[in-house]
C-alpha cells in the first residue's frame, strides 16, 4: 500500500510569489527524492498544509533524511515554520 506524509505550516505571509516558488522549485525537489506526488494546499490566510504520496512505506522512510533537508532549506528561504507532521500508510482511498 501507498503511504502518505502530511505536514503542517504557518507562515508570516502567503503571497502568490511563495506559492510559485513552491510550484516551480520545492514540489520539484520533493518529487526528485521519491514522492509520487505532493500537493500543498492553502488551509488559511498564513497556514498551508503540505500531503506527499510514496508507493510505499519503504520508500517513504528512504527520503525522510532528504526531506528534512528540504525542508530546512525552505524554512531558511521562506518566513515559515512547521507546525507539526504525521504520516501512515494509506487503507482505503478512491
Amino acid at each position: 500500500m501507498s503511504y502518505c506524509t502530511v505536514s503542517h505550516w504557518t507562515t508570516t505571509e502567503l503571497t502568490g510569489e511563495m506559492e510559485a516558488l513552491a510550484r516551480e522549485k520545492y514540489v520539484p525537489l520533493v518529487m526528485a527524492v521519491g514522492a509520487s506526488s505532493v500537493q500543498m494546499l492553502r488551509t488559511g490566510e498564513n497556514a498551508f498544509s503540505v500531503v506527499t504520496q510514496y508507493v510505499d512505506e519503504a520508500t517513504a522512510m528512504s527520503a525522510q533524511e532528504k526531506i528534512a533537508a528540504i525542508r530546512a532549506e525552505a524554512t531558511e528561504e521562506l518566513p515559515m515554520t512547521m507546525q507539526n507532521k504525521t504520516g501512515g500508510v494509506v487503507f482505503a482511498s478512491g
